[in-house]
């Protein structure tokens, strides 16, 4: 059918010249006066006209197409077909802006590099968690088959018994909050998972998280501090907020050295609840507090084998869910101080 195209083109443009040149002439003819004669001998030199005027149209419309239409056409479907095939780094080039058409061939063109720009971040994210993930989960698994592999010896002492199995433990639950934090990871970049908004004490709230590290700042000896106004109320998903305290107050005590100071702080201001966590841990430079809050980045690898890298970015996605904000202050040797700024609707009550 497409090599009939130019054919058909034709067909439709010497109708619509013949049309309107017969038209013309009865029009014209209706108010002059010629012979049968003079009619039967220009009869064929206005049909020659009229073929000639419609292959003049028929290329200039074949080239106008050519050159407005089929090139730029062309161009977008190579680009698309590299692309579908899986070269994100693809890009079309645009074309000069010599008339008003390529405007709007440049403006498709635009949209196509930007898709394949954000697909190429895509994919690299992609190989990057896929790498990762592998790397977290080969730990633990290869810790807990050596430590496996020990206990079936029959020369160990109880002692060595109950430390290989604790220490299977441990990997156990590091290899199970992986997985839980990839799925809620997944669910909330999927939009998955909803906020349900409800009316709730945030003071009481962070008391509660707090108490349940207890056993860990006992054991490592950490002084807690707070400064929690009473009873600051607000319209937020308890839950998803549980899950941003849980989270930092989790890395301050990790990044904190036995004798060290944590302290959580709430606060209300112009109606706004701002939330608190500081440590006097190790502290991170400026480049280390650029991406902490992307998968599986640790600043610090020390303490790589307690964590995975989803808890911030959890949180980063929770408090972008739920428009909030959160800021980081670090400086190295001195510990970092995070701080959670929820949106309008934060009230104390007396």
């Amino acid at each position: 059918m497409k090599k009939f195209g130019g054919f058909y083109k034709f067909i439709i443009f010497f109708l619509l010249i013949a049309f309107v040149v017969s038209c013309s002439f009865f029009l014209f003819l209706h108010f002059m006066e010629f012979s049968a004669e003079e009619l039967k001998t220009a009869a064929p030199l206005t049909f020659g006209n009229v073929l000639f005027i419609t292959l003049i149209f028929w290329i200039l419309d074949t080239l106008r197409r050519k050159f407005y239409t089929d090139r730029p056409v062309r161009r977008i479907i190579h680009g698309l077909e590299k692309i579908t095939n899986g070269d994100f780094q693809t890009r079309i080039e645009p074309f000069p802006t010599i008339s008003g058409m390529a405007e709007e061939y440049n403006e498709i063109i635009a949209y196509i590099n930007q898709m394949a720009q954000e697909l190429s971040g895509v994919e690299t994210l992609r190989t990057d968690f896929v790498s990762n993930v592998s790397h977290e989960m080969k730990t633990p698994l290869a810790v807990m088959r050596n430590y496996a592999a020990l206990l079936q010896s029959e020369d160990i002492t109880d002692e060595e018994r109950k430390e290989y199995a604790a220490a299977i433990d441990d990997s156990a639950a590091r290899l199970s909050s992986l997985v839980v934090n990839i799925l809620k990871l997944n669910k909330l970049e999927n939009q998955q998972i909803y906020p349900e908004m409800k009316d709730y004490s945030l003071s009481e709230q962070l008391c509660e998280c707090l108490l349940e590290f207890e056993s860990e700042w006992e054991r490592k000896n950490i002084n807690i501090e707070t400064d929690i106004d009473e009873d600051i109320r607000i319209h937020a998903d308890a839950e998803l907020l549980s899950l941003v305290w849980h989270n930092l107050i989790s890395n301050a005590l990790k990044f904190t050295e036995d004798g060290g100071t944590v302290t959580l702080t709430l606060h209300e201001e112009q109606n706004r609840a701002i939330v608190s966590v500081k440590d006097t841990g190790c502290g991170m430079d400026s480049s280390t507090g650029k991406h902490i809050f992307e998968k599986f980045y640790q600043g610090d690898t020390s303490h790589a084998a307690k964590g995975n890298g989803l808890g911030l970015a959890l949180v980063k996605r929770i408090i972008d869910i739920l428009n909030a904000e959160i800021s980081v202050e670090s400086e190295i040797g001195k510990g970092s101080t995070f701080t959670v700024i929820l949106p309008e609707g934060a009230e104390q009550h007396e």
